[in-house]
């Protein structure tokens, strides 16, 4: 029996970006990022975003269609970004795929953007993962979560308290002339420096901390921990500056994960989202998963940042599980909580 064809949007932030998946298969990728336009103004500008998000949408779903080596008609369902992410942007995807929905008369799933992120695992490897602890870092988004269904049973076990791993990336990239966006600029400079250079602090990782939140994180103390350094030491070494403060977020994202994964006894941890493609935070996450004998899954790194792919990944799942589409007109939810996997 053939599986179903599913494509999926994804507008949540400056990705234009297009998937069509059959079953577990990918078949076409497509992304149209307006990163550029936003390089300038050391981060993105949401009307900007919108903007790109027209002119790029019917050129990335005809492109993809082509990769994909099939027409509209043999598409079985549509996916999209409902939320959480920049309302304008959100909206230019859900009323594209509302249109596409309708014209095709094809089912319409509007879904998490979160639940994506972890979801595009299910590309990758054949065995289900369910339950699985999720470690999902992201530019806007730091959080631990329990698994037990993708497509319909996540408990966020914790999240940021204030800024996002990715977030922080950027904000010591500006500080150190490396650019936007800063994930990829500081995990490059940091190949030539030390990561035990500068002993930067570990958020919330005291004796009381882990008694009354174990699973929460903080990195604005580490941020200004650094500005500080950068201040004091007008002969830093850019390259340990760099290597020392992304061990020190890597250091605490591995150990509220795997502390999570102890404590609830799944052995399974997924990292998603854009900072999951940080080499260092790959490299180290395998050796600490060995030893400890949790089994390890990070997607490919091109699938890590916003893509389409995790989008119809997830509708496709949704789709072969039962789950009902979505019914009637619905509105993007910029702070839609991961909880809730679909409208």
């Amino acid at each position: 029996m053939m599986q179903p064809i599913v494509l999926g949007i994804e507008t949540s932030c400056d990705e234009t970006a297009i998937g069509i998946v059959r079953g577990r298969t990918l078949l076409a990728n497509v992304i149209a990022s307006s990163v550029e336009e936003h390089a300038r103004f050391g981060g993105v500008v949401p009307e900007i975003a919108s903007r790109a998000h027209l002119e790029a949408m019917l050129p990335s779903i005809q492109r993809a269609v082509t990769d994909a080596k099939i027409s509209l008609k043999d598409i079985d369902a549509i996916a999209v970004t409902a939320g959480p992410g920049l309302v304008g942007a959100l909206l230019v995807g859900v009323a594209s795929a509302s249109g596409l929905a309708q014209g095709l008369g094809r089912p319409l799933y509007g879904v998490n953007h979160l639940a994506a992120h972890v979801s595009v695992e299910y590309l990758t490897h054949d065995k289900p993962t369910d339950p699985t602890i999720a470690l999902l870092v992201s530019g806007g988004h730091s959080s631990l979560l329990q698994v037990d269904d993708i497509t319909g049973s996540i408990t966020k076990l914790g999240a940021t308290m204030d800024d996002a791993a990715g977030e922080a990336f950027d904000k010591i990239a500006r500080l150190l002339a490396l650019g936007f966006p800063g994930g990829p600029a500081i995990d490059r400079e940091a190949q030539g420096g030390s990561p035990t250079a500068i002993d930067f602090p570990r958020g919330l990782t005291t004796s009381q901390d882990w008694q009354s939140r174990p699973y929460e994180f903080s990195f604005s103390g580490l941020k200004t921990a650094v500005a500080r350094y950068l201040e004091n030491t007008p002969r830093f070494v850019r390259a340990d500056v760099a290597a020392s403060f992304q061990e020190a977020v890597v250091d605490v994202l591995l150990l509220k994960a795997l502390a999570a994964c102890k404590s609830t006894g799944i052995n399974s941890l997924v990292i998603a989202g854009g900072v999951a493609a940080n080499s260092r935070l790959r490299a180290v996450a395998a050796d600490r998963c060995e030893k400890a004998g949790v089994q390890l899954r990070i997607p490919a790194a091109g699938l890590c940042t916003d893509n389409g792919a995790m989008v119809a990944a997830l509708g496709s799942l949704m789709l072969s599980s039962g789950r009902p589409a979505t019914h009637g007109a619905f509105d993007a939810d910029s702070s839609l909580k991961v909880e809730q996997v679909n409208l």
